[in-house]
């Protein structure tokens, strides 16, 4: 292992000293040994969501134009592209165990396709406003939709589709919901209220909420580390957020960014973390550290999305003229470290 805490508390006469031992191989202050390999590049209208497909080399892309495509990074080719509406796609999605593509935008309507032959499935309207985001679960037939009417709503497509939960309490839009992909039956929402709040999926209420930012929240991504959650949030305050989910507190707070950060992640397989902002930047986070470690802008203008799949070295970014498909490789893993604030 690269890096191993050991750590001892001695409580002597009212004093705890907080011991921590760190392997001759690693100092941390030592920057994450990392490189970056642009892979694909395409470009196009704005870039509302990006997503990476579990076992094709296929990139989804929704536009601001309504338009949707399939991109293989491998051939840089476009696999499909088709027109879903005349209004912003602002979220779209592979339901890879279905063959379906899932899409949200901006005239209040769910639609579904099959992406072998580009048929649409379902075509429903699921809210009174924009759709902003929406969430797959990882085994049920359940879809999360959330929207400028401040409505959450749970589809299970297997009743065709139906709403079999609407979650109410937030006072602004709701910009994105992610599921817990340590507990699948919970759930967190971003506001532009300034709220994080945490759901059960089967409670239309929240169990709690997390306030720090002092503007509203565009986004959201939940990561482990050995049995602890932990959630990352990115705000209108320029800021990301580290959060405990168990002791509702923040861990660490990262600055750097000059504008909204519009999208954050944590990298499955290395220890770093991912913001992206409306100043056209993508800042690589040490995620042990929380140091900063690389600063990339591709000349694209604003940064909309990213995409990052669970066992992949690959990401992409979505921007307001294209987008990019780097590969990441580290010489640490997640397995040889803790986080810690």
């Amino acid at each position: 292992m690269y890096l191993i805490f050991n750590i001892a508390q001695v409580i002597k006469n009212q004093f705890c000293i907080l011991i921590i031992i760190y392997p001759s191989c690693y100092s941390p202050k030592m920057p994450l040994s990392l490189t970056i390999e642009k892979e694909f590049a395409q470009n196009s209208e704005r870039v509302k969501s990006v997503d990476q497909h579990p076992t094709e080399p296929w990139i989804l892309v929704s536009l601001y134009s309504g338009t949707v495509c399939i991109w293989n990074y491998q051939s840089q080719t476009t696999e499909k592209s088709f027109k879903v509406t005349e209004s912003p796609v602002r979220s779209a999605k592979f339901i890879a165990r279905e063959n379906w593509i899932v899409t949200s935008s901006d005239d209040k309507y769910i639609r579904v396709y099959n992406y072998d032959t580009v048929e649409k499935i379902k075509e429903y309207e699921a809210h009174t406003d924009f759709i902003r985001s929406v969430a797959i679960h990882p085994t049920l037939p359940y879809l999360l939709s959330c929207s400028d009417d401040k409505v959450i709503k749970l589809w299970d497509w297997e009743k065709d589709w139906s709403c079999i939960q609407i979650f109410e309490g937030h006072s602004h839009y709701v910009m994105q919901v992610a599921f817990n992909s340590k507990d699948t039956n919970t759930f967190a929402s971003a506001s532009l209220d300034g709220a994080i709040k945490i759901w059960n999926i089967g409670s239309p209420t929240a169990e709690f909420t997390l306030d720090g930012h002092s503007k509203g929240v565009n986004c959201i991504d939940y990561f482990s580390r050995g049995d602890k959650p932990y959630l990352l949030s990115g705000s209108d305050d320029f800021t990301a957020k580290v959060w405990d989910i168990e002791t509702k507190s923040c861990v660490q707070t990262l600055e750097g960014h000059e504008h909204n950060v519009t999208a954050v992640c944590v990298h499955t397989e290395l220890p770093i973390i991912i913001t992206v902002s409306e100043d056209g930047n993508v800042h690589i986070w040490n995620a042990t550290t929380f140091r900063l470690e690389n600063k990339l802008n591709y000349g694209l203008e604003r940064v909309w999305a990213i995409g990052q799949l669970k066992g992949s070295n690959k990401v992409a970014f979505g921007f307001d003229k294209g987008t990019i498909v780097v590969k990441m490789n580290g010489s640490h893993t997640w397995d040889s470290v803790d986080l810690q604030a």
